[in-house]
């Protein structure tokens, strides 16, 4: 662990936050740097068995606290995130490979969610349902129990935070399994934030590793839910692990986003929208935009406008803030998005900026005369890789967009709002955006995606109740009932 990383836990709670593990000391790096920034112990099987049954039992006691103490702790979290934001930022830019901007909004994100899920904690629980016999018959939402969240490396607290709010203020414990890059930011961080807001014992763990470890939070019998973010492979595999003993998943996986840019576009604006949704982080977000479905007429302009929106990325190192680009996030994902990227020449595309390796960085790359055979259109790209595609009417471009197997987001970008309007009702994505880039999100309002891209659940604002609570029916008769016929 860094002085850094120490710096901030410090900072969060008195005494030492990270709970005995008994797996692998692993050595953590900075992404594109490879500096290294100390050891972390990873969690082993029976770290994961020991830490589901403390929380199973620390469960049943918060499920019985009132909510309004529930939602104090949310509040306190809040504050402490808030005055240690700037000890924390620099944390998640160094681990994440992320620029400081991405690292802030990582932050704010947090801090929204928590906001958020204090809300929560002021609806109605049930229901009174009419009843033949006069008794009384309602509902009420309980509990899920004990929900196993795995998490990816490249928002690593914000993805978390998502989930623990409202989990932990309608009463579930939560077991977290970061990613085994991102064990301190994604992990740590947490479970101290929590500790020092008051959170009792147990409600949060964080049991870092690779996916063996992963398996084993799935498989627990203490365990009652399964939340996971990740790639649709792996997302797969959970499901069907979780599917076999019956357990409720929640599945927020990949995507090859498509943005419609209509004929009546400000060409420069929609350009400079469509490199930000390509580059963000790298394009290392399930919802970035990797497809750019442009009319024909002006997809030479839009290309390259959008290449020079490329050009202008000042790559660097993720600890000056000046930097507005940064590495990938391992050597095995920039080999991955090369490989897309060659592949799909060898085809036919043509790179009209980046394309290439610059060291440890993939070039912000803008490709064109790309076709739906190509990989960087049929498979996530998870790197800066925008893919222009031209098309010649509406019909044609819903088409184009709806191809292939995944349907996370979507945006449309057109000035005849009821022309876009029409073609957004018809892209099949679990979020569709007119006039916004796909990389649109807000603490309350509902996320997921459909088809490869999850399991059509969704987090945020009142689909949290939903996710993080089960209902229960009660009868109450004044007298006993007569079962004679």
């Amino acid at each position: 662990m860094t002085a850094l990383d120490r710096t901030v836990l410090d900072s969060l709670m008195f005494g030492d936050p990270t709970p005995a593990r008994h797996g692998a000391t692993v050595t953590l790096r900075a992404p594109g740097s490879g500096e290294e920034l100390g050891q972390v112990t990873m969690a082993c099987v029976d770290d994961v068995r020991t830490a589901a049954q403390a929380a199973k039992i620390a469960q049943q006691e918060w499920a019985t606290t009132p909510v309004a103490q529930r939602a104090e702790v949310l509040a306190v979290a809040e504050r402490l995130l808030l005055e240690r934001a700037d000890a924390i930022q620099p944390a998640i830019a160094l681990k994440t490979g992320s620029v400081f901007g991405k690292a802030r909004s990582e932050i704010d994100g947090s801090i929204n969610e928590l906001r958020a899920a204090r809300a929560l904690a002021t609806l109605p629980d049930g229901d009174v349902f009419p009843s033949p016999t006069g008794s009384l018959s309602y509902s009420r939402r309980i509990p899920v129990g004990v929900i196993g969240l795995i998490t990816p490396w490249n928002f690593p607290m914000a993805l978390a935070m998502r989930v623990i709010a409202p989990a932990l203020v309608l009463g579930n414990a939560v077991l977290l399994k970061p990613d085994p890059q991102t064990p301190v930011t994604g992990g740590d961080h947490l479970v101290a934030l929590f500790r020092r807001a008051g959170l009792p014992e147990g409600l949060l763990q964080a049991v870092p590793g690779d996916a063996t470890i992963g398996e084993a939070v799935v498989v627990d019998e203490a365990v009652d839910m399964v939340s996971f973010t990740g790639s649709t492979a792996a997302g797969r595999r959970v499901g069907a692990a979780a599917g076999a003993l019956l357990k409720r998943v929640s599945l927020e996986l990949g995507g090859n986003n498509p943005m419609i840019v209509l004929d009546d576009v400000d060409v420069a604006v929609a350009a400079a929208a469509g490199a930000a949704g390509s580059f963000i982080h790298q394009g290392q977000i399930c919802m970035s935009t990797g497809r750019h479905i442009v009319h024909e007429s002006i997809a030479a302009d839009y290309a390259a406008a959008l290449a020079a929106e490329a050009g202008r990325l000042r790559l660097g190192a993720t600890s000056d803030p000046q930097t507005t680009f940064g590495p990938i996030i391992n050597t095995r994902q920039l080999d991955r998005v090369a490989a897309l990227v060659d592949r799909s020449v060898e085809q036919g595309a043509v790179v009209l900026h980046g394309g290439g390796r610059d060291g440890v960085f993939f070039e912000p790359s803008v490709l064109t005369g790309v076709t739906p055979e190509m990989p960087v259109f049929a498979e996530e790209l998870f790197g800066p890789v925008a893919v222009v595609t031209s098309f010649s009417t509406d019909e044609e471009a819903v088409a184009l967009a709806n191809a292939g197997e995944y349907g996370l987001a979507a945006s449309v970008f057109g000035q005849d709002l009821a022309r876009a309007r029409r073609i957004a009702l018809s892209l099949r994505a679990g979020m569709v955006h007119v006039n916004a880039i796909t990389i649109t999100d807000t603490a309350v309002t509902p996320m997921g995606g459909h088809r490869a891209s999850g399991n059509g659940g969704a987090v945020g604002g009142l689909a949290n109740v939903h996710e993080y609570t089960q209902v229960r029916w009660y009868t109450e008769q004044s007298q006993p009932f007569d079962a004679s016929f």
